[in-house]
């Protein structure tokens, strides 16, 4: 991976100072929260859920028969806000756990007939809203964002590791 372009704001900035408003992982954090906050109020509103159990319920659409461990894993959400949702989704019928014949400590989970029914209500207002997002930017944009959040999303991966390697 290459170094920062000199002209990219970061590399005039002192080593030593955090400042935020500059810091990457903060910025990112920021503009995910306030997108996330503008359709959570959707969410709840019309149909009682949190940001994270809609995640949850977006990815077992996509993907069925996932295992709590597995829906922790494909979000990168912490392990504890997951199980709380996933007890929550549970609760309200939104979710059934399956067993597995082969592994009986295995449980994966699945939309149940209500689940799917929310699922597809609120599938549409989010692509909606994503739509409203990407409208601001042109076709090259998109293209270039989309790039971007790839090599991030690799870099964070290398990052990671590095803090693992070093943590030994």
């Amino acid at each position: 991976m290459s170094k920062p372009d000199l002209d990219c704001p970061r590399a005039e900035r002192t080593p030593s100072v955090l400042e935020l408003e500059h810091f990457l992982p903060y910025r990112l954090s920021v503009l995910s929260n306030r997108i996330s906050q503008a359709i959570a109020r959707i969410y709840a509103e019309r149909f009682d859920l949190s940001i994270t159990e809609w995640r949850l319920m977006a990815v077992m659409g996509r993907y069925p028969d996932l295992t709590a461990a597995q829906l922790v894993e494909r979000t990168a959400m912490d392990k504890v806000a997951v199980s709380r949702a996933v007890a929550r989704l549970l609760e309200s019928g939104r979710v059934i756990r399956t067993q597995c014949t082969q592994d009986r400590r295995r449980a994966p989970l699945r939309l149940s007939v209500d689940g799917q029914a929310v699922y597809e209500k609120v599938a549409p207002l989010a692509l909606d809203y994503e739509r409203s997002l990407i409208g601001a930017l042109d076709h090259e944009q998109c293209a270039v964002l989309d790039a971007l959040l790839k090599q991030l999303d690799t870099a964070t991966t290398m990052a990671e590791n590095r803090l693992r390697a070093s943590e030994e």
